[in-house]
């Protein structure tokens, strides 16, 4: 006989009874739950019943294997189209701007990651509506080529239905370069004029004359000359008023900011004198040095070319606040820059709608002429988006009603390509 077999049978049989028993043991003792277990249960069958309706707020529910198709097709193209265009504008960059890197010496890591790396996402933001009415002519008119616009409006489709999957990557596009354009591009930009004014050009300006800014309700500073480069200025003064009466009068020789301090609107007075006046007395006090909090940074003081691209929407709303409660006119071209942002995501919607209302259908002789007439649709949106500060500035049209001619007037003719196109 086999004994070693028949006590591995034995030593089975004991381990299999004890598991047993302690299973059966933890389920007595475990017996109070079930009730417990039972309850809540129920009351999440019950939660399910009520909240049943929240599965119409799943997105995915609307999404189909149609708008998938459309979705992928445009997002590709879209894709491809920029990545196309953006290699053919840095060729053309590169060789418009050798000659100035080698001549001002520009390390190659420079110009790839300050220069280039910031240099395409702003181009491509900038002209992304381009890019979007592009994808959607190119693969529509595919489609309508091939018969598949004529197969889905055959097979039951309105074309308002078709729109969706279009409508929803637009949505997708206008979230991407609303959050780009307010968010990262203008960090990168601050970065690329820092290398241009380095490597490229050299011409920025730091200096600043005469310059006068209400710092504070009732508060007027004065510099005669400031240097943003070393962040001091000559001729400073700052008056106080007290129901239009002169009530204080702060001169210095000097004033320097200070860089290294923790908090902001730090300055250092040299050879200051102040006149403090009260009814018919006056006490005058001076020094060397006074250290003081002044309401006024030194971007406050010199004015740069393209500085409101450098703000995020965040840094330009507090600006453009900052500016009109201290009473100066220096801000149209940055309400119009907030605006625009606002205003141009949305060109998504409108160029897309125009252009799936021109090309969706089939048409003898190719879609050359409706290409061109959609194309020139397009470029006329974005130069009247590229001009709209200029109409705030010189036409004193209102800086908001400027950023958004351009959606108002072609959301007019996307509504009338789009009435259009079912028929």
């Amino acid at each position: 006989m086999n004994y070693s077999k028949i006590r591995r049978h034995i030593k089975w049989y004991k381990a299999r009874r004890n598991v047993t028993e302690a299973f059966h043991s933890i389920g007595e003792k475990m017996a109070w739950m079930r009730p417990l277990i039972r309850k809540i249960g129920i009351l999440l069958a019950w939660m399910a019943h009520k909240l049943r309706w929240m599965k119409y707020l799943n997105p995915f529910r609307y999404v189909k294997k149609l708008d998938w198709y459309i979705i992928r097709k445009f997002v590709g193209t879209y894709i491809f189209s920029i990545v196309l265009i953006m290699a053919i504008a840095i060729v053309f960059d590169v060789n418009e701007n050798l000659a100035k890197f080698t001549q001002y010496h520009a390390p190659l890591k420079a110009i790839v990651f300050d220069y280039y790396f910031n240099f395409i996402p702003y181009l491509a933001n900038l002209f992304s509506a381009l890019f979007v009415f592009i994808s959607v002519i190119f693969f529509t008119s595919k489609m309508a080529g091939n018969s598949e616009i004529i197969a889905i409006l055959a097979s039951g489709v309105s074309f308002k239905r078709l729109m969706r999957p279009y409508m929803i990557t637009a949505a997708l596009i206008t979230i991407l370069t609303y959050y780009l354009g307010s968010e990262v591009i203008p960090k990168g930009t601050l970065i690329k004029q820092q290398f241009e004014t380095t490597y490229k050009n050299k011409k920025r300006q730091n200096t600043a004359e005469n310059v006068m800014l209400q710092v504070d309700r009732g508060v007027i500073a004065y510099i005669q000359f400031y240097d943003n480069t070393t962040k001091s200025g000559q001729g400073f003064s700052l008056d106080k008023f007290e129901n239009k009466k002169l009530v204080s009068h702060l001169t210095a020789a000097s004033i320097q900011y200070d860089t290294i301090s923790d908090s902001k609107y730090r300055w250092k007075l040299k050879h200051f004198r102040n006149r403090s006046l009260k009814g018919m007395k006056e006490r005058i006090s001076s020094g060397a040095m006074l250290d003081t909090l002044i309401q006024m940074e030194p971007i406050d003081l010199v004015y740069s070319k393209g500085q409101q691209e450098t703000f995020t929407s965040s840094e330009l709303q507090s600006y453009i606040s900052k500016q009109i409660d201290r009473g100066s006119g220096n801000v149209v071209q940055y309400e119009v820059e907030y605006h625009k942002r606002i205003a141009s995501s949305f060109a998504s919607f409108i160029l897309t709608t125009i252009g799936v209302s021109l090309s969706s259908r089939k048409r003898k002789g190719g879609m050359g002429l409706y290409l061109g007439i959609g194309l020139a649709l397009s470029f006329t949106y974005i130069l009247l988006q590229t001009i709209s500060a200029t109409f705030a500035i010189q036409a004193n049209t209102p800086p908001m009603l400027a950023a958004w001619i351009p959606n108002i007037l072609f959301a007019v003719v996307a509504y009338f390509c789009y009435r259009q196109a079912p028929n």
